[in-house]
């Protein structure tokens, strides 16, 4: 149990199917692929490639913003009821050093669940080899609402 009274319980066909669905639409278009996800923490991966890189050759500040934030949302994910969805309500996140490496990787977990409203960090590292480095940190606020009541 975590801060908010959720229990971190999440069953392995649910787990599962959120390793495959978080990697849809803009996150396959970046290359993000799930790393391992458990109940209030998600890893992901992705593999650098030019297309992503801004004109000086790091990594586009949006494409880690990006995959914080998608990262963070999933680890949300594993606790709310498959009814729910997550959306972000605010995130801040801080550019520690230009990224570049081989891959980008990110932890997200969440810090304190509730009903409605979630709270997480994630950090971003370049890797190169078996070096990481923390190339940025994020804290989001995440809502949990029911699919239904999502406008389309």
């Amino acid at each position: 149990m975590i801060d908010g009274g959720i229990a971190m319980k999440a069953d392995k066909k649910r787990l599962e199917f959120l390793k495959k669905d978080a990697v849809q639409g803009f996150t396959r278009t970046i290359g993000l692929k799930p790393v391992s996800l458990k109940p209030g923490e998600f890893i992901t991966r992705i593999k650098l490639e030019k297309h992503l890189c801004q004109q000086d050759g790091f990594v586009h500040a949006g494409v880690i913003a990006a995959m914080a934030d998608h990262t963070a949302g999933y680890a949300c994910y594993s606790l709310i009821p498959e009814s729910h969805r997550i959306l972000s309500v605010e995130f801040k996140i801080s550019y520690l050093k230009p990224a570049s490496g081989k891959y980008l990787e990110c932890k997200a977990w969440v810090t304190k669940p509730g009903k409605l409203i979630l709270f997480t960090e994630a950090d971003v590292f370049s890797v190169e080899g078996k070096v990481k480095n923390l190339v940025a940190r994020a804290m989001h606020t995440m809502a949990s609402v029911p699919r239904a009541k999502i406008a389309k």
